[in-house]
């Protein structure tokens, strides 16, 4: 039988890249954002379901559409981040990325945990190098993964005299639409940063394993540090 796979953030960036591989190993997959389109693949193993997963209220309703889809792979790789000193930053914002990054993975893990069990699955949760440190600017941001990271740590525990396959993946920077509205980017140099694809490649390799075995973290770092401002 054909696996179904959901992934959030499947319009974009480190989302959009697992959409692209997950079609190519002949899964289905359910593509969760609030501007995905079946277009953006054009792909009859894809199924585009619009939602903003910053509003709890959008996540709810969400349960219905996923009623007896039979996911077996829950991948978490929406996500956003604010870096500015805290003062600066405005109450919509810290409750977007709390919501975002930490409240939506918990709720659609609470949705589907119970069939991703059933079905010998995987949860896999991207989360950022910033889940593991602490860096200025990032308080928001950094909390919100570290949360992930401890919610997923917990769950890997909770869940192990089942067949589910959790995994927390800490990407550090990559290339991707993450940094648009940010005063920074990834560096230039292909060994200073990490490409969409190369989380993709860990995803594949997380899923290629024998149930046995599980890489319960998975960090993936460029070869050397890199970062460049943006001109005014």
């Amino acid at each position: 039988m054909q696996r179904v796979a959901l992934v959030t953030g499947a319009s974009s960036g480190i989302g959009y890249a697992i959409v692209k591989r997950l079609l190519e190993l002949d899964l289905k997959v359910l593509g969760i954002s609030r501007s995905v389109t079946n277009e953006l693949f054009n792909h009859k193993n894809f199924e585009a379901i619009p939602c903003n997963l910053t509003d709890a209220k959008e996540i709810e309703l969400l349960a219905k559409k996923l009623k007896d889809k039979n996911i077996s792979i829950l991948i978490n790789s929406a996500g956003f981040g604010k870096f500015e000193p805290h003062e600066e930053l405005n109450h919509k914002t810290i409750l977007d990325m709390v919501c975002l990054n930490l409240t939506a993975p918990m709720l659609l893990t609470n949705m589907l945990l119970r069939e991703l069990k059933k079905n010998d699955g995987y949860l896999i949760n991207i989360n950022s190098i910033e889940a593991i440190r602490a860096s200025k600017f990032a308080g928001v941001y950094s909390a919100t993964k570290a949360g992930l990271k401890a919610f997923t740590d917990a769950l890997f525990e909770e869940t192990r005299k089942s067949n589910l396959s959790v995994t927390n993946i800490n990407p550090d920077m990559t290339e991707s639409n993450f940094y648009d509205e940010l005063r920074f980017e990834t560096s230039k140099k292909e060994d200073e940063k990490l490409l969409a694809t190369d989380i993709a490649d860990a995803t594949q390799h997380i899923l290629s394993m024998r149930k046995g075995a599980v890489i319960s973290e998975y960090t993936i770092r460029s070869l050397k540090f890199g970062i460049s401002k943006k001109k005014n």
